[in-house]
């Protein structure tokens, strides 16, 4: 069988086939009719057998004899360059050619092939110029979700405080127990309002931060629940081991000696209506000693205000930044130069605290962490199932884009806020 290409004789697109006879040469005999002995009877009446160039050239190939009495009907292929595809979006489709070696077929008649054509178009990947942040407002706010799980565990802290303030031994019988920094440094009862007044500033600090961050939900969401996890955490080391007053001088309530549920909602909301503060001369209950609350709250604005403030300006949020990181080291000095604290409750709210934030930014920002498995030991976290929940539809790490947070005024929006982000 022998090719005719189509611009040789104007045919259909994809040429003509001529059969040959066995033993016959490529010139056909004219048997006196006009008709070639091995020219083929119909449609292929009267073509002549040229061999086919990958350009559908007319010029003849000096090999095309040779290739064409070897082919059988079956391992004729025809083969014909792929033009280039015109680029779309600036992205160009490349195709190429392959040829895969077929133990089992014939010789196809080129140099050291076998012929197995396949096509391959190899188109790039379109990616997204923006990951998707959803908000999922219901989470944060309703129900069930982390605005609740905060308060629930401000709750249980301060139910926690108030039973254990039945249970602090007696100042006069029992001093305060030996402390590496109490023997160094004198007492300062001032240096504890100093101390919550930078807590108070650096907590409103940290709020704007989040309120203009564009993915305001999800930074929100991640607050409320780290600080309920740890809240809740301490309501359980607070209770289970109850120290001796740290202070001779801090003022406490007297003890009711017996508890009812009456006594226990009182004293949780004189508690919770002081957000916990000495200073409003609401906090009177004492023994909140493991772990401290003051350097919970201090360290938590430190680590929220370095991860989610902008980009840019560059060099005034790295100032406010570090900022951040003196003033709540100066206020955890100055809870334990009022004795507000032992030295280990600080340290322990200090581990407690960054290793709760790490960890929880590590499984947020890493998408095969948020499944459980034999790899994945950080999965065997008490919380794990609460985080996943939470966390399920955010894919990667919340990037540092803020934006004014209301619909007006008009002109501090850059562009329509996206309902979608």
């Amino acid at each position: 069988m022998v090719w005719d290409p189509k611009n040789a004789l104007g045919h259909n697109d994809y040429g003509s086939f001529e059969r040959q006879r066995q033993g016959s040469s490529t010139e056909p005999e004219d048997d006196g009719h006009g008709h070639g002995h091995g020219q083929a009877q119909g449609p292929l009446r009267g073509l002549q057998a040229l061999p086919l160039s990958p350009l559908h050239s007319s010029h003849p190939h000096p090999h095309a004899a040779a290739s064409t009495s070897s082919m059988s009907d079956t391992d004729l292929i025809q083969r014909q360059p792929l033009l280039p595809l015109p680029a779309k979006n600036g992205h160009h489709i490349t195709v190429e050619y392959e040829e895969d070696v077929d133990d089992h077929s014939e010789d196809d008649g080129r140099a050291g092939g076998k012929a197995n054509g396949i096509v391959k178009i190899n188109i790039p990947k379109t990616e997204r110029e923006e990951q998707r942040y959803p908000k999922e407002k219901w989470k944060t706010l309703i129900g069930k979700y982390t605005f609740l799980c905060l308060v629930f565990s401000f709750i249980m802290a301060t139910a926690s405080l108030s039973l254990v303030h039945e249970r602090v031994p007696d100042r006069e019988t029992y001093g305060p127990l030996p402390d590496i920094f109490f023997e160094f440094l004198p007492q300062v009862d001032w240096a504890l309002d100093v101390s919550e007044i930078i807590i108070m500033v650096s907590s409103n600090v940290t709020f704007l931060i989040m309120l203009f961050h564009k993915h305001r939900f999800i930074v929100f969401r991640r607050m409320f629940l780290i600080v309920a996890l740890l809240y809740l955490m301490r309501s359980v080391t607070m209770y289970v081991t109850v120290l001796p007053m740290s202070s001779t001088t801090y003022y406490c309530s007297p003890k009711a000696n017996v508890t009812t549920p009456w006594l226990l909602t009182t004293r949780v909301w004189q508690l919770m209506s002081g957000f916990g503060l000495s200073i409003n001369g609401k906090h009177t209950y004492c023994g909140d000693f493991i772990f401290s609350g003051h350097t919970v709250f201090l360290t938590i604005c430190y680590l929220f205000i370095n991860e989610y403030s902008p980009d840019s300006p560059k060099r005034i949020f790295q100032l406010l930044s570090w900022i951040s990181c003196i003033s709540s080291s100066i206020a955890v000095f100055f809870v334990l130069l009022a004795r507000g604290h032992y030295t280990i409750d600080v340290i322990i709210a200090y581990f407690v605290t960054t290793r709760t934030f790490w960890i929880y930014h590590t499984l947020a920002n890493n998408a095969s962490l948020k499944k459980p498995g034999s790899h994945n030991y950080l999965a065997r976290a008490w919380w794990f199932p609460i985080f996943r929940y939470f966390e399920e539809n955010v894919g990667v790490k919340v990037p540092r884009q803020h934006e004014w947070p209301l619909p007006w005024p008009r002109r501090f929006l850059h562009k329509p806020p996206n309902r979608n982000s």
